[in-house]
């Protein structure tokens, strides 16, 4: 790890002026920088450390919806009563992150930031455009399981691995950010990471010294919602594939539906086509594959990741068949 300078600061003015200098950059819970500095793939030469920050309130909107610190911890966000009763497929998301150690420490606003664990990216030996522009993407030719099957491009095909993104994304959460000038700005999840393309290193749309300070969670949608997550092993490992669902019926017809994939692409992937396929139609298993098949319609898969195309259609029908089977029958 190279040497660096630190500074704490306790007021979120002063952090854009803190982090305004060249090499600076935010920590908070350090759960991904920290690894991420030791590896040198990260080099900051001023640590700005916004933990202290009072961001971490979980607050009530007037509209029904909750307003999240960016500093809250993710273990005392899914434990909050309020979340696990309106938006329990984001508790649920947060629990099948991490260790608890990890979610204990891990905030809001870091976990919607971390950044890929693509092996050719942690591997300084190997080419990965996201980490060095220009270098090339080891992972098209190389062992691409865990890669992207949906949204990449030629230059990087690597994934986001944010379990809690995935249900915001479903939940059509915002984000609260506040620029260096003092002004402040608000971008739905969906807009806040850019697609690869040929500038993969350009991961969102934060500026520079930009600091997220809040989500906001609209008032719970009608229906059911569940989060699932498939992987290697039972805890402590990131997704192959991960579905969150939200879906209403009435009277056996799906009247709503939102749909987001995790483990697919390099941000939590909304699948707007499954939701058009599941709307007005029947809450029937033809229904789920039909919408599965348009989740992945435009789906590539680069060899060892092939699997994960069926996957995640089976992933979703299941999602969807348990969603319903548990009480899905409130009329929207």
């Amino acid at each position: 790890m190279k040497p660096f300078t630190y500074e704490r600061v306790t007021d979120p003015r002063a952090a854009g002026m803190a982090v305004a200098r060249t090499g600076a950059k935010f920590i908070s819970g350090g759960t991904n920088l920290l690894d991420l500095m030791k590896l040198e793939i990260e080099q900051p030469t001023h640590l700005v450390d916004i933990s202290r920050l009072p961001l971490k309130q979980v607050e009530d909107l007037p509209d029904g919806g909750l307003r999240i610190g960016a500093q809250a911890a993710n273990s005392d966000v899914a434990a909050d009563s309020r979340v696990r009763a309106r938006y329990p497929a984001l508790a649920e998301a947060l629990l099948a992150g991490a260790s608890g150690q990890l979610r204990n420490k891990a905030s809001i606003g870091g976990n919607l930031l971390q950044r890929t664990r693509c092996p050719y990216f942690y591997d300084t030996a190997a080419a990965c455009n996201q980490r060095t522009p220009g270098a090339g993407c080891a992972a098209l030719r190389g062992f691409n399981r865990i890669h992207a099957i949906v949204g990449a491009s030629d230059a990087c095909i690597a994934t986001h691995p944010s379990d809690m993104a995935v249900a915001m994304s479903a939940l059509g959460a915002q984000i609260d950010l506040l620029e260096p000038d003092q002004s402040t700005r608000r971008v739905a999840i969906d807009d806040l990471y850019c697609v690869p393309g040929s500038t993969p290193h350009i991961e969102s749309v934060l500026r520079f010294g930009e600091l997220i300070t809040a989500v906001i969670l609209p008032p719970p949608p009608p229906g059911c919602q569940r989060y699932r997550k498939v992987r290697d092993r039972a805890s402590y490992e990131f997704a192959l594939i991960s579905v969150a669902v939200i879906i209403a019926t009435d009277r056996g017809t799906i009247t709503k539906a939102r749909v987001a994939f995790g483990g697919v692409a390099h941000k939590p992937w909304r699948s707007i086509d499954a939701e058009a396929a599941l709307k007005g139609q029947p809450a029937t298993l033809a229904t789920y594959q039909a919408a599965a098949d348009a989740a992945m319609s435009n789906a590539v898969g680069r060899g060892h990741n092939d699997f994960k195309i069926e996957l995640a259609k089976r992933t979703l029908c299941r999602t969807l068949a348990d969603t319903v089977q548990v009480g899905i029958g409130r009329p929207s």
